[in-house]
């Protein structure tokens, strides 16, 4: 699953328009105009062969690739839309350091971020995973939501972030 895989299915469970798209990113920081969103959530239209067609896991091309700095700032912009902006005292600085710095970390990234966002808990995160038919221990959802580096952390893996996505859209789009 690449970062244009999850910002398709992240739209789509939350219901995202595209001028909706456009006002995230650039709550993000990211000045993007309505024809680029669409190019991200396009797939590229290949002549394939017979044999690349039997593949069961072929992998999705889109017309514009989506980086790790685009998904995190489209992220962001998502915490800001849903919550608003986070009150800062005046004299401490903004953090805005880049939490996405290799593609082992972004389907913990994604999961941390649309928790706050969407303001979840443990049990509601629980829930949705149970949505799609996936049943993990708190614990273990705890080791995928710790920081990097940290002596309990996991990387989640692609089927645990499709899966929460999946039920991310069973249960919003009721």
């Amino acid at each position: 699953m690449n970062n244009n895989d999850r910002l398709v299915r992240l739209r789509y469970a939350l219901d995202i328009k595209d001028t909706e798209m456009v006002e995230i990113f650039k709550l993000g920081g990211l000045e993007l105009t309505k024809e680029d969103v669409k190019k991200m959530l396009t797939k590229s239209k290949n002549e394939t062969s017979d044999d690349v067609k039997k593949e069961e896991f072929q992998k999705n091309d889109y017309v514009k690739d989506c980086s790790n700095q685009t998904l995190e700032s489209f992220l962001n912009g998502l915490i800001i839309f849903k919550r608003g902006r986070q009150e800062t005292a005046e004299n401490e600085p903004e953090k805005s350091a880049p939490m996405l710095i290799n593609d082992k970390n972004v389907n913990n990234i994604l999961l941390k971020k649309i928790k706050i966002a969407l303001s979840l808990t443990s049990e509601d995160m629980l829930g949705v995973l149970g949505n799609a038919g996936v049943q993990i221990s708190k614990s273990e959802l705890s080791a995928v939501l710790r920081k990097e580096g940290h002596r309990n952390y996991k990387e989640c893996g692609d089927r645990y972030a499709r899966n929460f996505l999946k039920g991310l859209a069973i249960a919003w789009r009721e």
